[in-house]
């Protein structure tokens, strides 16, 4: 608020790094990467739009192509508010966080852009069973799996010590659909 300037100039220098960063990983013969921005999931629509969106655009613009793509990842709660400026980057996929309803993002996203999500990973894949672990991931296939382009995952990274046991709960409760 007091010197968004200094943001904006944080902002240009942190993208013509990631730019680079990424167009190493392409040389190196990786075929995408998972662009995380939780912390934007917090920030205001209009502080987002100013402040996260035209950089995101920036990079995935810069490196996406047809042998490259960018995931896009926010697992903030304030995702389907800020959703339009989201999908504005147009990344090739979008994955979210349990902090939303994944169903209520779906319209939102284009038809021909990948959508992932959201079995929440500390709730349930570390601290369920896996009877609520099945339950939960369900859930999510019931109200997301009508979208062709939707993809089941956990909403963000499984912490370590999960136990195998839920892990292979979620498996079984998308193999059985």
């Amino acid at each position: 608020y007091d010197d968004p300037d200094m943001v904006h100039c944080v902002m240009s220098k942190t993208t013509e790094f990631l730019i680079n960063y990424i167009n190493a990983y392409k040389a190196a013969g990786a075929n995408g990467v998972v662009m995380a921005e939780p912390l934007t999931g917090m920030l205001s629509p209009t502080l987002a739009e100013e402040f996260s969106a035209p950089y995101v655009k920036q990079i995935v613009d810069a490196v996406q192509d047809d042998e490259f793509i960018v995931i896009y990842h926010n697992c903030g709660d304030n995702v389907l508010r800020m959703a339009d400026a989201i999908v504005s980057c147009g990344a090739a996929g979008y994955h979210f966080g349990n902090a939303i309803r994944l169903a209520d993002m779906l319209p939102f996203i284009p038809a021909d852009c990948l959508v992932m999500g959201n079995v929440d990973p500390a709730g349930e894949i570390c601290n369920g069973t896996p009877e609520s672990v099945k339950a939960a991931t369900r859930q999510v296939l019931a109200e997301c799996s009508h979208a062709p382009n939707f993809c089941i995952s956990t909403g963000c990274d499984v912490p370590p010590m999960s136990p195998w046991a839920n892990i292979d709960a979620f498996f079984e409760a998308v193999a059985e659909g």
